[in-house]
């Protein structure tokens, strides 16, 4: 999972080298932190929090597979 979300967000931004990605684990479910540049904090999350929602769907799918639960926190 953070191998998506660091290729999603580092495909987003104009900064892909300030992109970090930081899981944890905590009782069956896993916390995806995704820190990015200030500037490109706006393009992560899109119009109306459409490209945000749609990562997070894409995390969802990823763990349907594999009965876990995710979570996408973006960080400001």
């Amino acid at each position: 999972m953070r191998e998506l979300v660091t290729l999603l967000a580092r495909s987003l931004v104009d900064n892909p080298d300030e992109v970090e990605v930081g899981i944890a684990d905590d009782d069956g479910l896993t916390v995806i932190e995704l820190s990015v540049a200030q500037g490109d904090l706006g393009k992560v999350i899109g119009k109306e929090g459409r490209t945000a929602r749609a990562m997070r769907t894409l995390i969802s799918a990823m763990c349907a597979r594999g009965s876990k639960r995710a979570v996408l926190d973006i960080l400001e």
